[in-house]
């Protein structure tokens, strides 16, 4: 029996519907029940000693542990996870019949770290602010009431009288939240960019900062709830869109609890085994999550041609819009003869549809981030932006005019299946980290004539040895005729330096692939070097690029200068190359 994970949840989250502490322990199944059973005991003997009868107990066992939570109020979160740790220190020394701190010294230990955490200001601001129906957020030294441009924030250890507030220059902008395994970056920047297009100063949180009226204002990854918190303390913000990953999802719960509209790109094979989701059923249940931050008169955007998020769909509290690549799609004509709402692609319309009323947005050949209906997944994302904007009360000729002109200029979503034409060879430059992520990029590849084609792929460490593998299997899906595999060194999470490599590199060999025909260069920027090393004029090359995007910009951007071509040497990468590289931040999950 052993913990895996202590940490505060400070929102809702998948066990909890507020604030507390979770434990992710790992035990044999055949002890789970009676180790569950001596938490419960203990924990409720801990929380009434401390006063907090009403907090609740909840355990979410997985194969081979249990995740076991509690709530507690929120200025005490701290000694909430010290509460939840010496819980299952209680239950564990019950159970092998040994001694453990005496419950004296214990409790008079917690009560200490309880008075020396408690913030009664800050209890009751975030009650006048439930009590308003406004945003309450806590982090990084600060609270705040209401949110961009209706948004107060004080120090954490300064926080006024709820009565010396001057409430009505507080209130809330549109929030949209936007999760799922794939097209999370890409739908969140083209609805900043349509909400921007309606007049609004529209600001967004991603994988790749912080975005506030077109100002970078974070760097990094930024899709958890510090991301969040950055944007909407930012006054300047009148609409916000919020990429919310799974792993800020599982490590503190929903970072916002009012949204206007909540997304859900699509849920795939990826990140499982981590905090006790071992299935895609399970990280369906995690991604669903932000619909209950969906405020009354909002909606939840779905993928209609996704069969887990259509069974999961039934399980929703509030309405749904759904978006899908086609008008046959299961079940949309019921939904939409039942008076509901959709985004559908019919045929090369790109429609919104409320019940029988449909309006034309654009064509798929006017939208340039569909790279003339080949990039399909692209479709996808442009129907989940529209329909979130369309929630959000956005007018139909205002989507469809962004929709036109979105994909145009090189910086609207970088890094996204980003076409590049480079000295005689067509590059791809795309994100794709998972087997479902390279599998959308499939009809792109078979598009582009092509004398050859390359594929570049990476894997972060914490991925299962079989997630690795497949991600490996999908590469050769594309059919290349050379696979160049990358270290991601930032991204080890565990694993020694080559690993990953040896488990992709033997799947490949496995399949049939040639040895010449696969290398494995090292970091990021000399995977890049070594395929435009092979590259020659008429080559295709599918570069997913993770961690070092701006080295690999700007050495494109070098050889592009210098008028390189195909068959010529590629320069080393020059120090202060790229300066500004991102790094990850601890509260997300990319890549």
């Amino acid at each position: 029996m052993i913990v895996a994970d202590s940490r505060r949840l400070t929102g809702p989250s998948l066990l909890l519907d507020r604030p507390g502490a979770v434990l992710d322990v790992r035990l044999d199944d055949a002890e789970r029940d009676r180790a569950v059973a001596a938490w419960r005991a203990a924990a409720r003997r801990l929380l009434d000693a401390m006063s907090w009868s009403a907090e609740t107990l909840a355990v979410r066992p997985f194969a081979g542990g249990a995740s076991l939570a509690l709530t507690a109020p929120i200025d005490a979160l701290y000694a909430a996870t010290d509460l939840n740790e010496a819980a299952w220190e209680m239950a564990t020394a019950e159970l092998a019949v040994r001694a453990s701190e005496p419950v004296a010294t214990l409790v008079a230990r917690l009560r200490s770290a309880i008075a020396g955490e408690r913030n009664p200001a800050l209890v009751a601001l975030r009650e006048a602010a439930r009590a308003r129906d406004v945003t309450f957020l806590a982090g990084e030294g600060l609270v705040s009431v209401g949110a961009g441009s209706g948004v107060l924030a004080w120090p954490a250890h300064a926080v006024p009288d709820t009565a010396a507030i001057d409430w009505s220059r507080v209130h809330d902008v549109p929030v949209a939240l936007v999760t799922g395994s794939n097209g999370k970056t890409t739908v969140v920047r083209l609805l900043a960019a349509i909400l921007a297009g309606q007049g609004l100063t529209a600001g967004h949180t991603s994988t790749d900062g912080v975005i506030a009226g077109g100002v970078r204002v974070g760097e990094g990854d930024y899709s958890g709830p510090s991301g969040a918190r950055l944007l909407l303390r930012r006054p300047e913000v009148e609409a916000a869109v919020l990429e919310t990953a799974r792993g800020g999802l599982l490590r503190r719960g929903l970072g916002v609890d009012r949204a206007a509209v909540a997304v859900v790109t699509n849920v795939a094979d990826d990140h499982l085994g981590e905090f006790g989701i071992d299935s895609v059923e399970q990280l369906a249940d995690v991604k669903l999550l932000p619909a209950r931050a969906v405020r009354p008169g909002g909606a939840l955007v779905l993928n209609a041609d996704d069969p887990l998020l259509r069974e999961r769909a039934a399980s929703v509290s509030v309405p749904v819009v759904w978006f899908a690549l086609a008008a046959s799609a299961t079940g949309l004509a019921r939904h939409l003869a039942a008076g509901g709402r959709a985004a559908v692609c019919d045929g090369d319309r790109l429609e919104l549809a409320d019940g029988p009323t449909r309006t034309l947005l654009a064509r798929v050949g006017e939208v340039p981030m569909t790279l003339g209906g080949a990039a399909r997944h692209n479709v996808a994302n442009a129907l989940a932006a529209a329909a979130a904007a369309w929630v959000m009360g956005v007018p139909p000729d205002v989507i469809g005019r962004v929709l036109r002109r979105f994909g145009r200029a090189p910086g609207d979503n970088e890094g996204r299946a980003n076409m590049v034409e480079l000295g005689g060879v067509q590059l791809i430059i795309d994100y794709a980290h998972n087997p479902h992520g390279l599998a959308a990029l499939a009809g792109l590849m078979a598009a582009l004539p092509a004398r050859r084609r390359l594929v570049l792929i990476g894997q972060a460490g914490d991925r299962s040895d079989g997630a690795i593998r497949a991600l490996a299997r999908a590469a050769l899906g594309l059919r290349p005729d050379r696979v160049v595999l990358k270290e991601m060194e930032r991204y080890l999470r565990g694993r020694r330096p080559g690993e990953v490599l040896d488990l992709m590199a033997d799947e490949l060999i496995g399949l049939g692939l040639a040895p010449e025909a696969m290398s494995r260069p090292g970091s990021e920027v000399a995977a890049v070097r070594d395929a435009l090393a092979w590259a020659r004029p008429g080559d295709v090359l599918l570069l997913t690029v993770h961690q070092d995007r701006p080295l690999v910009m700007a050495l494109l951007e070098r050889l592009r200068g210098e008028g390189w071509r195909a068959g010529e040497a590629v320069p080393e990468v020059e120090a202060g190359m790229g300066a500004g590289v991102s790094r990850p931040d601890p509260g997300a999950s990319s890549p």
